[in-house]
């Protein structure tokens, strides 16, 4: 069975999580505790150098570190529903927006969160090494993510999804930047009503309360 490397908390495996139950594929759980460092010890490097978390272990044993390439795996071996796309046309938008997303969304909100926490000193960046903060990185960030949630609301004036005319990997990944964006103190409100409008549609997806 496949197995996923998760932590219920944190943003990227909830994405992975998200994807896993709108395709309805069956899967076993390892909680990886990031609070206290266990993505740090030798025991999870083991499963990925990286000390990351997702990690999708396939059932042939293959272990995947990163969103892109459980994305492209689950949609190639479990293409239904189409989360990618399905015309050239549909799969270019989405490839697009789910960049846009991650780059000016969810990076922006990592990059105002861990140069600002005092619970990520010299932990700025994810991953083996130790970067120290730099809180003028914070600042800039917390500018990027409230320039993205405009970008989302703009779009989403004409728009019932992000990228397509139909749900995709897009909204996947924005719904998760968008909650995450809590931590930095910026929500969704009636200041960004189509914004508002899209993430209330996205809670009658069963998969977003995960």
């Amino acid at each position: 069975m496949i197995t996923l490397y998760d932590c219920a908390t944190a943003p990227s495996p909830r994405r992975a999580r998200i994807l896993l139950a709108e395709k309805g594929i069956a899967h076993t759980t390892v909680e990886v505790d990031l609070r206290n460092g266990e993505q740090l010890g030798e025991a999870f490097r083991k499963v990925n150098p990286q000390c990351t978390v997702p990690v999708l272990q396939t059932e042939e044993g293959l272990r995947l570190t990163d969103n892109a390439a459980i994305t492209a795996y689950l949609e190639a071996r479990y293409p239904e529903p189409p989360l990618l796309g399905t015309t050239p046309e549909e799969k270019a938008a989405i490839a697009s927006w789910n960049w846009r997303v991650e780059f000016e969304g969810l990076l922006a909100i990592a990059e105002t969160l861990r140069n600002s926490s005092p619970g990520l000193v010299n932990r700025a960046l994810p991953g083996p090494v130790d970067y120290a903060q730099i809180p003028e990185l914070a600042a800039r960030g917390l500018e990027r993510v409230q320039r993205f949630f405009d970008t989302l609301d703009a779009r989403l004036t004409e728009h019932e999804f992000i990228a397509a005319d139909r749900f995709s990997i897009a909204d996947i990944t924005a719904v998760v930047a968008v909650d995450f964006a809590r931590v930095v103190k910026v929500r969704v409100d009636e200041t960004r009503p189509h914004l508002q409008r899209w993430r209330l549609a996205m809670a009658q997806h069963p998969s977003m309360a995960l």
